[in-house]
């Protein structure tokens, strides 16, 4: 018996390469997107945009090791709370909210990044993901994780 495919499995495919086939089919290998009238990614800038992005990752599982860290030992001293007031208390829980916070925020930096390299690999970086145009080589030198075009980027935040 074959299985049939259902109407979620097509979809979570579908978004799974969100640059439409026919643009990464148009993009030969070791040539990145560009738009109309730049200058093409030259191996040189390729190379800078993926050192940089490494060395981003690395500096973010650093960082994140380190913010276990010091949850581990935050969360360890809040179960030892005799003898403190109500102020110490609230310290705690902001301090360790804090941490909890930035430990999010350089997950989610690390996940985005990785996502940057992979598109590296795979020749769609700097292809928007929502609409397959070229997002643009100064945007994506100035923000390697881009993941949108301007126009794309300006929609998302205009619905949030």
């Amino acid at each position: 018996m074959v299985a049939k495919k259902t109407r979620g499995a097509a979809t979570a495919a579908k978004k799974a390469t969100a640059v439409p086939k026919a643009r990464i089919a148009a993009v030969e290998p070791g040539e990145l997107a560009v738009r109309p009238g730049e200058d093409p990614w030259t191996s040189e800038e390729v190379g800078a945009a993926r050192a940089e992005l490494q060395s981003e990752a690395l500096r973010l599982r650093a960082e994140i090791s380190s913010s276990e860290e010091a949850l581990a030992g935050l969360m360890r001293d809040s179960g030892d709370g005799a003898g403190d007031d109500q102020a110490d208390t609230g310290t705690k829980n902001i301090t360790r909210e804090h941490e909890m916070a930035l430990n999010s925020n350089a997950r989610e930096t690390l996940e985005q990044t990785e996502h940057a390299l992979e598109r590296l690999d795979a020749g769609t970086y700097g292809l928007c993901e929502n609409c397959g145009n070229a997002i643009g080589k100064a945007r994506m030198q100035a923000f390697p994780r881009a993941t949108l075009c301007v126009e794309c980027k300006q929609k998302q935040e205009r619905r949030h």
